[in-house]
């Protein structure tokens, strides 16, 4: 605790007010010294009194009054905000927490820093063996969390994230790294001081009094990726170790440039100018590969000190070291305004795909691509056409039919690279969006506004799909739906996911936004803390759960009795009238009807099926299936086999034979009405001579 105060003392000019009300908040902090150390970093980084106040409280479960600083306030209420990630749960559970926590940490990008170095903190503590939470913290930090503090500009937070995550989930790679690296310690620091010597020298001749030369050895992390991506070795990795000169001016910097050319000879192709190009996180300096009096390649590097406070601290920098006036807290408020977008483009996805757009989104680099007049638009790499069509606007993206791609026509999956002019070209007699487009494009942007089309589109049969899953998953607990969807269970101030009417709650049921199995599991806990002595058994058995029933209207259109539900067949198992069938609730597209033993249901969202049945009143119509057929190669087969099929009375809608050594495998498609025709087809086919195995496709 006196570590604390120290720090805070030391740190910040505390009127009275702020020493009575840091005294407060510290009173009940339990681990001192995993909050002092996190203050130190809070600190180091420049961040602000109230953020520090805002997380000392959250350390302490601390509540304010109504008088404290609305700023204070801000911070605190989205730190407290329980976003925690437990053993046990499902993919999707533990997508819906880092989403929530995304849509609290850019309301203010404080909130985003406290959290990173928090999570710097717990995982530096971490010991080998780790547990299954520790590890998916781990994956997510990797994957999600260290790319974030890269995307803001954070490169020291960033690479210490990622040591920490390759020390802990390969600790073996991480090992035998670090031997590598030691062995050539001794080595690097000898030139290291040869080289300083020579700089100095360069500034003196140039008169730059205030330069600083500072040395700097790559992380393991980067080394790592550099190793596994590039499939290079650790000996031709040339920025192993690096020297950094800092200086006042630009101007000063390419001096420096040339004079160090004029000494050494530098490595070709390795001299970066991201002073006149930065790089999209806005980190500007001038890199340069030289060959040193070892032989070996060592890079250096050229900025201005502001420059270097840009790398080190990011979009944060202009904030951190100048006065909060002249809207320079709105300029940092710009500065993460893509993440904002993400954020807001991403609220039709479902939590597992914003994730996945999320990664995709921060892990790659970004291209510039302008518009026949000139506009520049920015965007991931392996953005495509239809990435950019629909950031034009939505209805150019609906109705794109194809693009020229620098003059040259392109189709809508073709991949956009850096400073291509882009032209879309649509059409009112295009179909729209199908489903396949949401595996064309990579922005977040475009996947919503698809997503939004087809929600929008089909919202009424969503809204029946979502009722009949919230119905499946309270019989799957053994509850009445009757019972528990009432107007008091189903009142909206009891979800948290901004709907209106429950009618939204189906619709975003069906179409996936939200889960069947976590609405209905809080329902019925609602009901059971209002029947404690009820006693309830599970009637989750074919003759009680909700069913489809699968009719036909005379133009052949599968509905759900009257209510004009798309449905449809599987592809792949082709179910026929008179066996056991189950629906699976597709996004956007209806149900579609599998067999019961299909091998693909096992990779389906197992809360997204329902049960089906048929309609044994209705006169069933024909449907297409596949016979497969082995037999002896013999002359004349397919002739036989081709007149015993027709003369049972059965169409050929397809026939294709291969010879493989002995055997001939041939492959029949043809149509039936009903369960029992396959099955006397089979038996026929068993007959013809040489046959030696008959069955049906998919089983």
């Amino acid at each position: 605790m006196q570590e604390i105060e120290n720090l805070i003392i030391k740190n910040f000019e505390l009127s009275d007010s702020d020493k009575q009300l840091f005294s407060s908040v510290c009173f009940n902090i339990k681990d001192t010294n995993r909050t002092s150390e996190i203050v130190k970093a809070l600190i180091d980084f420049r961040l602000d009194f109230h953020s520090i106040i805002a997380y000392l409280a959250y350390e302490s479960n601390y509540n304010f009054n109504e008088n404290v600083d609305s700023d204070i306030s801000k911070i605190y209420n989205t730190l407290k905000s329980a976003f925690v990630i437990t053993e046990g749960m499902s993919k999707q559970e533990q997508a819906d927490v880092i989403r929530k926590m995304f849509i609290a940490m850019s309301n203010d990008v404080r909130v985003i820093v406290i959290r990173l170095y928090m999570m710097l903190y717990d995982i530096s503590n971490f010991t080998l063996p780790i547990t299954k939470e520790q590890k998916q913290m781990l994956i997510n930090i990797r994957d999600i969390y260290a790319p974030l503090a890269e995307r803001l500009g954070l490169n020291s937070l960033k690479s210490n994230l990622e040591d920490y995550c390759l020390k802990l989930l390969s600790p073996k790679t991480y090992e035998n790294l670090s031997k590598s690296v030691m062995l050539q310690r001794d080595a690097n620091e000898e030139q290291i001081n040869v080289t300083k010597q020579k700089l100095q020298q360069i500034l003196d001749e140039l008169g730059l009094k205030d330069a600083v030369i500072m040395a700097r050895q790559k992380h393991f992390s980067s080394i790592y990726k550099k190793i596994k991506t590039k499939g290079e070795s650790l000996a031709n990795i040339y920025d192993l170790i690096a020297l950094r000169v800092l200086v006042e001016k630009v101007e000063e910097c390419y001096a420096v440039l040339g004079k160090i050319h004029a000494i050494y000879k530098p490595m070709e192709g390795r001299i970066k100018d991201y002073i006149a190009s930065p790089k999209p996180n806005g980190y500007q300096s001038l890199h340069t590969t030289i060959i040193a009096e070892n032989k070996r390649p060592l890079e250096i590097q050229i900025r201005t000190f502001e420059m270097h406070k840009l790398a080190e601290y990011g979009v944060f920098a202009h904030w951190l070291y100048k006065e909060k006036k002249n809207g320079l807290e709105s300029e940092l408020d710009k500065k993460i305004s893509w993440l904002r977008e993400i954020m807001e483009s991403s609220k039709d996805l479902s939590s597992e795909e914003f994730i996945d757009t999320l990664k995709t989104n921060l892990c790659e680099g970004q291209i510039y691509v302008q518009t026949p007049k000139g506009k520049v638009l920015e965007f991931v790499e392996g953005a495509t056409v239809l990435d950019f069509a629909y950031a034009i606007h939505s209805d150019v993206g609906n109705f794109c039919v194809g693009a020229k791609v620098n003059g040259k026509i392109k189709p809508l999956g073709t991949k956009l690279q850096n400073g291509d002019i882009v032209e879309i070209i649509t059409s009112q007699n295009s179909k729209g969006p199908s489903k396949d487009w949401l595996k064309i494009v990579v922005t977040s942007n475009a996947k919503s506004k698809i997503n939004s089309y087809f929600k929008h589109e089909l919202k009424e049969e969503n809204i029946k799909l979502g009722l009949n899953m919230l119905e499946q998953g309270i019989k799957n607990r053994g509850y009445s739906p009757a019972k528990i969807l009432t107007d008091k269970y189903l009142d909206m101030s009891h979800f948290k996911f901004a709907f209106k009417t429950k009618e939204e709650l189906f619709a975003a049921i069906g179409y996936g936004t939200v889960s069947a199995n976590n609405i209905s599991n809080k329902l019925c806990q609602m009901y059971e803390n209002d029947h404690p002595q009820e006693t309830f058994v599970s009637t989750n058995n074919s003759n009680t759960s909700p069913s489809l029933l699968i009719k036909k209207n005379k133009d052949g259109i599968l509905v759900d009795g009257d209510s004009g539900m798309l449905i449809r067949y599987a592809g792949c198992c082709t179910p026929v009238f008179g066996e056991e069938i189950i629906g699976y609730v597709s996004r956007g597209r209806g149900v579609t009807i599998h067999r019961k033993d299909c091998p693909n249901l096992r990779y389906l969202e197992q809360e997204r099926l329902i049960d089906a049945v048929w309609d044994d009143s209705v006169t069933s119509k024909s449907t297409s299936v596949v016979i497969k057929i082995i037999s002896s190669t013999s002359d004349g087969f397919l002739a036989k086999l081709t007149q015993e099929i027709l003369s049972a009375g059965y169409k050929i809608l397809g026939l294709e034979s291969k010879v493989l050594g002995d055997k001939t495998n041939t492959t029949l498609k043809t149509e039936v009405k009903k369960l029992e025709d396959i099955t006397k087809l089979i038996n026929i086919l068993k007959l013809i001579g040489g046959v030696e195995e008959v069955f049906r496709a998919g089983n």
